[in-house]
């Protein structure tokens, strides 16, 4: 069994160094993006005007495509650093035969959620906890919707009030990054990335070792 410390502490401590060894490229990702795909969503907004256009439904849904495509390739490039590699622009190439796929499981991933959050709340978040780690089976082993979710399933069972815990310091992080002026979101996003994967590493080692 994992302890609180391991998963609390170290989590906090091997993403912030796996951080300061890719910084600008980890921060200065998501800053990129987050113009390209602010002016194509104010592009997508003039197209519709007050009518749906055709135009604007299409850079709607390619924006959407585009977001996805991002998340896997970004996440690939954090799982990268974590292992004291060089992030590789490729890894956004890599990903982009596995993004309807990824598309499809986000969507279905929210519906279980809503549907959980309607069932009084709390099965909602269960469900968040538990199947979260499908994002980094997609993007790091190459597996499909549903076995991504049943990994993630396994993985996680025993492990939820952990995993709470540390989502309640990832938001923590968050709200500190949007009330730094705004600018340390882009410190926030790769270092509760970074806290991602590397809870995901620990726990698929912790289920490999149990075996």
């Amino acid at each position: 069994m994992m302890e609180d410390k391991l998963i609390l502490s170290d989590v906090f401590k091997t993403a912030w160094r796996a951080l300061k060894t890719q910084f600008w490229l980890l921060v200065g990702l998501p800053i990129g993006f987050t113009i390209i795909y602010s002016l194509l969503l104010i592009y997508a907004f003039l197209e519709k005007g007050e009518s749906i256009s055709i135009g604007g439904l299409i850079v709607s849904f390619l924006n959407l495509l585009l977001l996805n495509l991002f998340m896997m390739g970004y996440l690939k490039n954090c799982f990268q650093s974590l292992e004291g590699e060089e992030p590789q622009f490729s890894a956004y190439g890599q990903n982009f035969g596995k993004l309807l796929s990824f598309l499809v499981a986000n969507i279905l991933c929210v519906i279980m959620i809503i549907i959980g959050l309607a069932l009084l709340i709390v099965p909602g978040i269960y469900l968040a906890l538990r199947l979260q780690f499908f994002y980094a089976y997609m993007a790091d082993d190459n597996t499909g919707v549903i076995e991504s979710f049943k990994r993630s399933w396994d993985i996680t069972k025993g492990q939820s009030l952990k995993l709470f815990l540390l989502t309640l310091i990832m938001v923590l992080i968050t709200i500190v990054g949007m009330i730094a002026l705004l600018a340390g979101v882009f410190i926030a996003i790769p270092l509760t990335t970074l806290m991602y994967v590397c809870v995901f590493r620990k726990l698929t080692t912790r289920v490999a070792l149990l075996q």
